[in-house]
């Protein structure tokens, strides 16, 4: 099973609170405080702090940088300078954000992709380092002319050397697919999961909330996580209704209780 030690935060959860050195310190104290002992590194401006002096800050605190998220054209076009960056920062996994400039409607598009992500891939798997795939909803639509969805066909044409997964929860779920299932899928492909808890608010419109406050069947979740050999669990809320620290408590003190 999962272990409270592999829980992790993406700071891009608390973006807003780390746009100065001053802040950003403060910001990892309190993430530190609550008990997290991992994170993913989104949502700092790369002109803010030096990565090993990220590093410094981040052990002051025993954070532990496991992961983080590079820019999609930064990974696409300097995957050398991606490979190097992680280097810097000590740490084996990123991941490919956002297909922002892939037009998801044209097959050649697609196909062009999936290349690009195996050739970026390949360049870090040289260096030691592993890409992974962050997806959202807009994957899970059917890739044009078959019956396999657009994640599916970018997992079948790039090989588990070179592409890994970083599933979130959240976005599966609105995808309208399992995210138990999607672990499943990629056992031994899956080193990260980026947990998102699910609920409906008003009358259908979906939202983000903190872990165990929604409707995903988390413990399920994390089950399936762990036979598919996941090594780190990063918690993300893409926005919090009141301030994002209280809703990073609230999801670690539900997931140690459930972990204990």
């Amino acid at each position: 099973m999962i272990t409270l030690d592999q829980i992790g935060l993406t700071l891009y959860t608390t973006r807003e609170y780390q746009r100065t050195l001053p802040d950003l310190k403060d910001s990892l104290k309190r993430v530190a405080d609550i008990g997290y002992q991992n994170v993913q590194i989104s949502g700092i401006a790369k002109d803010l702090i030096e990565p090993e002096a990220l590093v410094e800050l981040c052990s002051e605190n025993d954070l532990k940088i496991v992961a983080t998220h590079e820019p999609a054209l930064d990974i696409i076009n300097e995957p050398e300078l991606v490979a190097e960056r992680l280097k810097r920062l000590g740490c084996r996994y990123t991941a490919y954000p956002y297909p922002a400039e892939v037009d998801l409607d044209d097959r050649s598009s697609i196909e062009k992709f999936a290349q690009d992500l195996e050739r970026a891939g390949k360049v870090l798997s040289e260096q030691g380092k592993v890409l992974m795939y962050h997806n959202h909803a807009m994957e899970f639509r059917k890739f044009p002319g078959s019956k396999s969805t657009i994640l599916e066909y970018l997992y079948a044409e790039t090989t588990s050397a070179n592409l890994q997964g970083e599933i979130d929860t959240y976005w599966v779920q609105l995808g309208g697919q399992s995210p138990a299932a999607w672990c499943k899928k990629l056992t031994g492909r899956l080193p990260v999961l980026h947990l998102k808890d699910y609920k409906i608010k008003g009358n259908k419109d979906p939202d983000y909330c903190e872990i165990g406050e929604g409707n995903l069947d988390i413990p399920g979740i994390l089950q399936a996580a762990s036979e598919a050999g996941t090594k780190y669990v990063i918690v993300e809320q893409d926005t919090c209704d009141g301030d994002p620290f209280d809703s990073i408590a609230t999801s670690y003190a539900y997931l140690s209780d459930l972990l204990s």
